[in-house]
């Protein structure tokens, strides 16, 4: 039966099959809860008692023994659908999201298709491609040259000629795909042939495809992207920036909106300019167009990703507004309800990003079961994730365990919840950079908000680091206090120099419960 809101939609739809795992699927298969819809999941073995299939109304068993038989397989997801009796397949993030083949499979599935069209996502796919229709669309882009590379070519010799042009220092980055993967940096000549080689064959492993361009690097710029949503009726607008300057090794750490950084005349500049990213390949639905902004406030296109973005919570917690929603809509056929002169900002949202991983060895994955899982519940904290106590992380997919996202009225308001958040955090059994995560928040940089993309690159971790309590103990003592029934509240020792990893707490290591034990 169709919900009151899409029943006389132009392409309603009863369920949706999420197309994906972990997070995000609980993400979406709440929301498809909330607006009235069947939500189905799918599941390999490693998943068979996950939280996304927990919470679905339906589940599909993908046969498979590793990602190219499972969630990559399109086929075998379509097939899934079939079965379900799903109508439309949403693909979150990852995995075939931004797979054209994909989106064209389902549509010619006679399925809806809870995304932009596959020709969006192909031109915007592909960076080359994606340059030059900005280009043809005035919006300004990084300096930089393709790479005519021709069959009986010297790459190399092609690749020497282009750095030249384009300068020093710059980067050779993978023309498909994105997530920082096949991007290096290249500071002198005399690197170019190791990082050339290194982003050609950590590409064609990862996309299919080593084909590579030279672009200059600006350093000392910020992450700075802007939110768009778009119908099938030529309605865009945009909700305004999210910063992604924290990153490590291409890969944001902490998000927030609005930007310390970005004035209202550059955030109107960057919103006219995405919006003309977007039209200029008929966008449809939820979209994320990225720039570089410099110190003197000029702010060049990167790349468009044509799905929902890992940091999609932020803008939402500053505008009111749900984006799987709007996706839902937009893929319904709706035109949107609301224009420019709605999108409002409310407060100031931070999130960040809860891995399970070891700092002190590189941001090494970690691996475990998750003797002790919890995280805080107060007003203005949200927690999207796909994990509980019990669960195995494993290595399998992705070491991201949640996100933590706070709202307050001001920065220094979401800066203080978000500092708490993190000291109530309590995760025990696996390493997290729950420890680094606070280190870095407190930071006189960050807290004054002047980090920039090339931050961490260029600081020392063990500014960040902590003295940690091995987990075997936490465990042990929570596992003591629970059969005795001893509350943190009355044990007091005088170990004042531990601190804990997790929490960040210092001295006694029932503090790093926050909590009675039940």
């Amino acid at each position: 039966m169709f919900p009151d809101w899409i029943i006389d939609a132009p392409n309603p739809f009863d369920s949706v099959l999420v197309a994906n795992r972990g997070e995000i699927a609980v993400r979406i298969l709440r929301a498809a809860k909330e607006s009235g819809l069947k939500g189905i999941a799918i599941f390999s073995d490693p998943d068979q008692n996950s939280l996304h299939v927990e919470i679905s109304d339906q589940a599909i068993h993908l046969p498979g023994d590793n990602l190219s038989e499972t969630y990559l397989n399109i086929n075998a997801i379509i097939s899934a659908a079939k079965k379900s009796g799903a109508q439309a397949i949403h693909p979150g993030y990852g995995f075939l999201s931004e797979r054209s083949d994909f989106a064209k499979a389902v549509v010619d599935a006679d399925l809806v298709w809870i995304g932009p069209s596959p020709e969006a996502i192909e031109t915007m796919g592909d960076k080359i491609s994606a340059r030059r229709r900005m280009i043809e669309s005035n919006v300004p882009i990084i300096p930089g040259e393709e790479l005519a590379i021709e069959d009986g070519t010297n790459p190399l010799g092609v690749l020497a000629s282009s750095a030249a042009r384009v300068g020093y220092p710059l980067l050779v980055k993978a023309s498909a795909g994105g997530g920082g993967k096949g991007m290096r940096a290249v500071y002198e000549p005399k690197m170019l042939r190791t990082e050339y080689e290194a982003a050609a064959r950590e590409a064609s492993a990862a996309f299919g495809d080593g084909t590579v361009y030279v672009e200059r690097l600006l350093t000392g710029s910020r992450h700075i992207e802007i939110q768009v949503l778009c119908d099938k009726y030529g309605n865009s607008i945009h909700l305004n920036e999210r910063d992604c300057s924290l990153q490590r090794r291409h890969q944001k750490v902490i998000e927030e909106a609005p930007s310390p950084a970005v004035t209202p005349e550059i955030r109107n500049a960057m919103g006219v300019a995405a919006i003309r990213a977007a039209e200029a390949v008929n966008y449809e639905g939820a979209g994320t167009v990225e720039f570089l902004l410099t110190s003197k406030g000029e702010f060049f296109f990167l790349e468009m990703n044509t799905r929902l973005q890992v940091e999609h919570p932020v803008t939402e917690l500053i505008t009111g507004i749900d984006l799987v929603q709007k996706q839902f809509e937009v893929a319904a056929g709706i035109p949107l309800q609301i224009g420019q002169g709605d999108i409002g900002i409310t407060g100031h949202s931070i999130e960040a990003r809860i891995y399970a991983e070891d700092v002190s060895k590189g941001f090494l994955p970690a691996i475990g079961k998750l003797a002790m899982w919890r995280p805080p519940s107060t007003p203005g904290v949200r927690m999207d994730s796909g994990f509980r106590e019990g669960d195995e992380v494993t290595v399998d997919f992705d070491p991201m365990l949640a996100k933590l996202i706070v709202h307050a009225p001001t920065r220094s308001a979401a800066l203080r919840r978000l500092d708490s958040a993190l000291s109530e955090f309590i995760v025990l059994g696996v390493t997290t950079n729950v420890g680094f995560l606070r280190e870095i928040t407190r930071s006189n940089i960050f807290s004054e908000g002047l980090v920039t993309t090339d931050f961490l690159d260029n600081t020392s971790l063990e500014d960040f680091l902590q003295p940690k309590i091995d987990d075997s103990i936490l465990v042990s003592i929570s596992a003591a206090s629970n059969r005795l029934g001893i509350d943190k509240y009355s044990i007091n020792t005088n170990s004042e120099n531990l601190i804990d990893e997790y929490s960040g707490h210092n001295g006694d290591p029932f503090q790093t419960l926050k909590r009675s034990f039940p």
